[in-house]
């Protein structure tokens, strides 16, 4: 069977949403992280190109193994095995904490995935299954700095946090996050207290406080347009790996 999906900039760019040049790095990534194989046992039916354009597509299209077999002429269990075998290559780099750490200004915030394993999602307040993923952004580039392993849809923004490891990549840096995250050691808005109207500078830090964290919110939007998560049909550690994939190609596209 023959495939009609190639590494070709026409259905890299039409499909994946990143530009050749872009394609490009991600592919070198890969490819430097052992994407290769091993060099035994049988070969792959398809180059590393065109794997690693298989996951991308996946991650953006979300369709269905069997929708994508004959567009690159494969089975779908090795549809299977590629996602399987090549998405954690695509993972997003460790966080490092910068050198100019002190003039940085990151933002912390919570989405929710829909997610179909139960033993990674809960019913939550978006009325369905869905799993918690914290994820770091620069206020600055937009550019994903790190995300947290899921935790349940049901877990509250301030414990997902706290229970993520992710504060010890923020060290020195200045971070925001929204009411939710108070008594975690970010920076949040100002709280109401009864009887007590805020003050009018308090007023207006909250208003910069929201200006600058809608970046986080913009940030999520443009992430979800990789379908996948909008409804992730992978199972244990799939969807980790696919946030992980997706924050690496969302930072691509935003790459010069």
């Amino acid at each position: 069977m023959v495939g009609v999906l190639r590494a070709e900039r026409v259905w890299v760019e039409t499909f994946t949403g990143l530009r050749m040049d872009q394609f490009g790095r991600l592919l070198k990534a890969v490819r430097g992280r052992g994407g290769e194989g091993c060099g035994w046992g049988r070969p792959w039916r398809l180059p590393l190109a065109e794997r690693v354009l298989l996951v991308a597509v996946y991650y953006r299209t979300n369709l269905t193994m069997r929708q994508l077999a004959p567009l690159f002429g494969v089975s779908p269990a090795t549809v299977c095995r590629v996602i399987q075998r090549l998405g954690p290559l695509l993972a997003l780099e460790p966080a490092r904490t910068p050198a100019d750490a002190a003039e940085r200004l990151w933002i912390v915030d919570g989405t929710l995935v829909p997610v179909r394993d139960r033993t990674v999602g809960a019913s939550s307040r978006n009325y369905r299954f869905s799993a918690n993923v914290q994820v770091i952004v620069d206020a600055e580039s937009r550019l994903v700095v790190a995300t947290a392993r899921p935790v349940p849809g049901n877990t509250a923004d301030a414990k997902a946090w706290r229970d993520s490891g992710l504060a010890q990549h923020c060290e020195g840096v200045t971070v925001l996050g929204d009411g939710a995250y108070i008594n975690t050691g970010l920076i949040v808005p100002h709280r109401k207290r009864p009887g007590r109207p805020l003050l009018k500078g308090e007023e207006e830090d909250n208003a910069q406080h929201r200006k600058v964290r809608a970046r986080v919110e913009h940030t999520f939007s443009r992430m979800k347009n990789y379908k996948i998560l909008r409804d992730c049909r992978q199972r244990g550690n799939g969807l980790h790996h696919a946030v992980q994939a997706v924050a690496r190609m969302h930072n691509l596209t935003l790459a010069a």
